[in-house]
């Protein structure tokens, strides 16, 4: 292959998210995270003879909920298969999961990839990805299935001098698997859709997101064509990505090992990989397994799963407002832009808390709010590696904050400090803190004329200045007049009075 061909990256992801159940799929045994080992594998879990699974009704509901949040079709009648293959984790020598009739089918997901990423496409050999930087793009990534299906157990390789220990806690544990089509053509927007399907399932409650203790997993399809090119390439397939750093990464090593390799003249053999973050390299694992391979049969142990239009009816009446529904109604009915609906929407949690200040500082100060809540909340709540449903700031006394800015109490830098000694704790609301620190900004025009008549006297030399034209003079004379208030002056009033005797 010649090496001026511009070539195209073709992605598809597979998400194994863990449902938020109490127990297990097809067991009455905890899911609870962090247990010693085998405390939670009863004897379903590890296939003791005689044993019969039984489906738990709360993991078809996150099914049929995730259906709903992707405009899927939820199937009326599903079957669970027996994925046939041997590992010392899995003890029945098969898991059960469903193959040719998933429970959800089609679907999608609208995702934005941020500016400044790359769109499609990569360079030559050596060049490292290039392509068009761009404005935010929106995409819609098409979904080709989500089944049910139970984990395995894990296998410890540490500490065990030479050997490996097998602890089966989380055999069984609920997973809905989550197939997307091979939609997406670059790392970036990889890592988009997976950042709002993550969004997504923590939002409808079906699974707490948690990476680090392997509650969503991505694994990642790979492979590189010919610009223009309608056949795809041979895809290799990154196993077990837990972070979205990772996993652009990854993608990027790999789709570059790709192009290398191809036109070095050696040909793609479909492969297993991991991702070694210490290297940042992909390493084959395994030959890539097909679906013949593992010999797929309906598990004669289970009958088929049947959801009525009613169920689905009944899961829906529960379900709450969906992100993009909620951007457009905070775009409609607050005014506020596109950018911001979406930021105040990436998680639940900031929605309602954004909301519940709106709530209690009124609609008008709708961008205020959104202002304080992207801004000086988000920031603070980043600086002490805090999740916004931890603040000690709460939604109505942010909104106590907002409206005394909005009524001339409190200018914004009175308002920053405001803020922090709320957050410290240490006032029931702003009006408390105001009156206790005598906050309260000075609007009186008399004062604040006789206040500007002694700066300007005082400061002959920047008035001077300001005359011949120096704005930084001005802003300097500004400066004096609040720090002989502490601050407490109005700045606008301030700024118009000394204008206006300044004659500018």
């Amino acid at each position: 292959m010649k090496r001026d061909t511009q070539w195209e990256v073709v992605i598809g992801l597979e998400t194994h998210a863990q449902l938020q159940t109490k127990s297990k799929i097809f067991s009455g045994s905890s899911i609870a995270f962090g247990a010693e080992p085998n405390v939670q594998a009863c004897a379903v879990d590890i296939a003791l003879p005689g044993v019969l699974p039984v489906l738990n009704r709360e993991a078809v509901v996150c099914a049929i909920k995730f259906g709903l949040a992707v405009g899927a079709q939820i199937a009326p009648r599903s079957i669970f298969a027996r994925k046939n293959y041997f590992y010392p984790d899995l003890p029945k020598g098969y898991q059960i999961s469903q193959f040719e009739i998933p429970v959800v089918s089609g679907g999608g997901l609208a995702i934005s990839v941020p500016q400044g990423d790359f769109l499609r496409g990569v360079g030559n050999a050596g060049d490292g990805p290039k392509g068009v930087q761009s404005q935010a793009t929106e995409k819609y990534v098409h979904l080709t299935r989500a089944h049910l299906e139970e984990d395995a157990g894990k296998s410890l390789h540490e500490d065990f001098h030479g050997r490996t220990g097998i602890d089966l806690n989380r055999a069984g544990t609920p997973l809905l698997e989550i197939v997307t089509e091979p939609d997406m053509r670059s790392s970036a927007e990889a890592v988009a859709y997976a950042k709002a399907l993550h969004a997504l399932v923590q939002w409808i409650g079906i699974c707490d997101g948690n990476m680090q203790e392997g509650s969503f997993r991505c694994d990642a399809n790979v492979s590189v064509r010919p610009m223009n090119q309608k056949e795809f390439g041979t895809r290799r397939e990154i196993k077990n990505l837990n972070s979205f750093r990772f996993m652009q990464q990854a993608i990027d090593f790999e789709v570059q090992w790709q192009i290398n390799e191809i036109e070095e003249g050696r040909a793609i053999q479909q492969a297993t990989v991991l991702f070694d973050p210490d290297t940042g390299e992909t390493r084959s694992m395994r030959s890539k397994e097909d679906a013949h391979d593992y010999r797929y049969f309906p598990d004669p142990d289970l009958l088929p799963l049947e959801i009525t239009a009613d169920w689905i009816a009944e899961v829906k009446s529960g379900m709450p407002e969906l992100p993009q529904a909620m951007q457009q109604r905070f775009q409609t009915e607050f005014g506020l832009s596109s950018y911001d609906a979406a930021t105040l929407t990436a998680s639940r949690e900031m929605a309602a808390y954004f909301e519940t200040a709106l709530d209690s500082a009124g609609k008008e100060n709708a961008k205020p709010v959104a202002n304080w809540v992207m801004g000086e909340l988000s920031a603070r709540l980043n600086k002490d590696g805090l999740e916004i449903a931890a603040a000690p700031l709460s939604a109505q006394q942010l909104a106590s904050i907002v409206r005394r800015i909005a009524d001339n109490t409190i200018s914004n830098k009175i308002a920053k400090d405001v803020f922090e000694t709320l957050w410290a704790g240490d006032g029931k609301d702003a009006d408390a803190v105001i009156e206790a620190k005598g906050w309260k900004q000075i609007t009186d025009t008399g004062a604040i004329e006789a206040l500007v008549d002694e700066v300007i006297a005082a400061n002959q030399k920047s008035v001077e200045e300001y005359r011949a034209g120096k704005e930084k003079a001005f802003n300097a004379l500004v400066g004096q007049a609040m720090k002989a208030t502490r601050g407490k002056a109005n700045p606008q009033q301030v700024t118009d009075l000394l204008k206006k005797k300044l004659g500018g």
